[in-house]
């Protein structure tokens, strides 16, 4: 079975500028329905309340956290959905017009991850084709790396979903207990079906992270905390929020 899933045809229409209703008549036994992460112009007018991060806006739900990591200069590093020790990091990436990035990036994730030191292998989701990893720990310089309790390496559980969309990619990395406890992950995957994408109509190399940013009140906010943390005498870690 290859990797991924099936695009969805009233997206690709969309981008090919075939008209929706000449799609309908010939294509109405090959439609999927789109259930999220949602491209902006297939999003539902809906009251859900979401925080816009630019090229993805995450839904802000009771029980979830939303944690984004800046740099030195107060850029977005990541953003990710924490919950009850369980976190799921998402990111939005460009894609080609035709085809599909996870079909070929999963295959060569997993291959990344073995040749770390850890283990991947191909399950299917909700969203088609995930892979469940066990991440190698990384090493301390000078030291042999973190061991468990039978003295080998220790490795980090980590379960990675992907969606492709018209002209986007969404990967998500779970860890945590909702790495390996779908009753954990439940809420983490709810939270991605109601993510909105927005891809731009820039020209972007394929893979290319899309940007995300704060919002102009948090960007206006935490400002004043990064460059305070540029002034100081020696280094300190990135700043991480939670909203």
């Amino acid at each position: 079975m290859p990797f991924g899933r099936k695009r969805r045809l009233d997206r690709s229409a969309r981008e090919r500028g075939v008209a929706p209703e000449i799609e309908d008549r010939h294509h109405d036994d090959e439609r999927e329905a789109t259930t999220g992460p949602y491209d902006i112009g297939d999003a539902a007018d809906d009251d859900l309340e979401r925080v816009d991060f630019g090229a993805l806006q995450i839904p802000k739900t009771p029980g979830n956290d939303l944690r984004v990591s800046l740099d030195a200069k107060g850029r977005v590093v990541s953003v990710s959905v924490h919950r009850d020790g369980s976190a799921m990091q998402i990111g939005a990436y460009a894609a080609p017009r035709d085809g599909s990035v996870w079909v070929d990036l999963g295959p060569e994730l997993a291959a990344s991850i073995t040749k770390q030191g850890g283990q991947a292998s191909q399950t299917e989701g909700p969203f088609g084709m995930e892979l469940a990893a066990e991440l190698a720990a990384q090493r301390s310089s000078g030291k042999d790396g973190a061991k468990d309790s039978s003295g080998n390496a220790a490795r980090r559980p980590a379960r990675f979903v992907g969606v492709d969309g018209p002209r986007w990619f969404v990967r998500a990395v779970l860890t945590g207990p909702a790495a390996t406890d779908p009753d954990a992950a439940e809420p983490l995957l709810e939270a991605l079906r109601e993510v909105i994408v927005v891809r731009g109509s820039d020209p972007c190399p394929v893979r290319e992270p899309l940007p995300l940013k704060l919002p102009a009140e948090l960007a206006e906010r935490f400002g004043q905390v990064v460059d305070a943390d540029a002034d100081a005498d020696k280094p300190s870690p990135a700043p991480t929020i939670t909203i």
